[in-house]
């Protein structure tokens, strides 16, 4: 038998309330670089946030769920409350025993199994409830490669919150840095040798798009 979700809204729980407000907070004072294009991006997704939460949306807790990769999430909030975005990184750490932590596909890529998960935090299934925006995070171990894979009409951006990346090895983004896909650009990610990698995300676009996508990977030509 299922565990029974819990329905509350944010009201009800404060600390899914803050770490939204920290999620706002990225997406406000995070630079752009410059780019209009990056910070229309950072826009959608505060003004999405904001309305989350003025409309005190539903939260439906989940049952916690591990994956092998979440013995490396204490070092990566340790980490990460050493760096520029503790704020959110504290946030997070105080609903750690609340998420919920998958794969997003039914196989699992060979390799992948023990290196990745990630964890949804507002979407169309929860726990913040939500038709137009997903947020969450996903974490790496360390040396961990994901697979290139690219997202049908989402535009989506990572900011790193602990560890080292490297996308398409084109660049390295550490804590504070964030990482910009526009739709359907196929992406491959690396992460350093030495400590595991915990990025916070937001995914935009049409509701269909949102919440029809599925994990396919792609397999790169030698």
């Amino acid at each position: 038998m299922d565990n029974p979700v819990t329905t509350q809204t944010l009201r009800d729980v404060p600390d899914w309330r803050y770490l939204l407000q920290e999620y706002e907070e990225l997406y406000r004072y995070l630079p752009a670089g410059g780019s209009d294009r990056i910070r229309s991006h950072q826009r959608k997704v505060r003004e999405a946030i904001g309305r989350l939460m003025r409309k005190d949306a539903i939260v439906q807790l989940q049952p916690r769920a591990e994956k092998p990769v979440t013995a490396h999430l204490r070092r990566a909030l340790d980490e990460g409350r050493q760096g520029v975005l503790a704020p959110v990184v504290r946030a997070l750490d105080a609903i750690d025993t609340q998420l919920s932590w998958q794969y997003g596909y039914e196989k699992v890529p060979k390799g992948l199994a023990n290196s990745y998960a990630y964890a949804e935090l507002a979407g169309q299934n929860g726990p913040v409830l939500s038709e137009e925006i997903i947020l969450g995070v996903v974490l790496f171990a360390p040396a961990c490669t994901y697979p290139a894979h690219a997202h049908k009409g989402i535009t989506e951006s990572y900011v790193c919150l602990s560890g080292a990346v490297s996308e398409n090895h084109q660049g390295v983004y550490v804590p504070g840095s964030m990482v910009f896909n526009p739709p359907d650009h196929l992406h491959r990610i690396t992460v350093g040798d030495r400590e595991p990698a915990l990025l916070a995300y937001a995914w935009i676009g049409d509701k269909a798009d949102l919440h029809q996508q599925k994990m396919v990977f792609t397999r790169v030509r030698k």
